[in-house]
């Protein structure tokens, strides 16, 4: 058996805290779950990062990150209109293929507002930083048409509300929304 290396075993933890965080939450999610998924002892997992919070942050990073490379990829080459489709395409694709995308990205702005509550700002300063980074992404995508970006990052939020609360892709409150924008993937009720 071929052992992994600290970066490769790091990497894991963080694919594994990403799928156990976006199902439980902060909150709601423990170490040992996520140390039990990847197969580590807790105080393994403790080497690797210096607490659940760094783990936390470290998933939510990288949900940006793949959020953001796949805005980029959708939209290469593409301006206006089409790299708009192209996103919106690309991302209901994604969250009807990767589901644990989008529930932690809503565990990322909750994790905000309670983190925050207590005083806490971190959170808030790295997911505020990691969604100005998409936002730009979008932006420059659509020409730098501030009304375009808002307009798709809002009609971006309301899928992921809709698709996170479960509604069937033939539900009537999607029928406001462009097809290219309409969660692919979800059985039709």
């Amino acid at each position: 058996m071929v052992r992994m290396s600290a970066e490769e075993r790091r990497e894991s933890v963080v694919r594994a805290a990403s799928a156990e965080f976006a199902r439980g939450g902060y909150h709601g999610t423990s170490t040992e779950a996520i140390a039990k998924r990847v197969g580590v002892s807790q105080p393994y997992l403790f080497r690797l990062f210096p607490g659940k919070k760094a783990i936390f942050l470290a998933a939510a990073e990288r949900c940006a990150a793949d959020t953001i490379r796949m805005f980029t990829e959708a939209s290469e080459g593409l301006e206006g209109e089409e790299a708009l489709r192209a996103m919106a395409s690309a991302y209901t694709r994604t969250i009807a293929e990767r589901p644990e995308l989008l529930m932690m990205q809503m565990q990322m702005y909750l994790a905000v507002a309670a983190a925050e509550q207590e005083g806490d700002h971190e959170f808030g300063a790295t997911v505020r930083a990691d969604w100005l980074r998409l936002w730009d992404v979008v932006h420059l995508a659509l020409g730098a048409d501030v009304h375009e970006t808002t307009d798709f990052m809002a009609h971006g939020m309301l899928i992921n509300c809709l698709a996170a609360m479960g509604f069937p892709a033939g539900h009537r409150v999607w029928e406001g929304l462009d097809l290219s924008a309409r969660l692919k993937g979800t059985p039709e009720r």
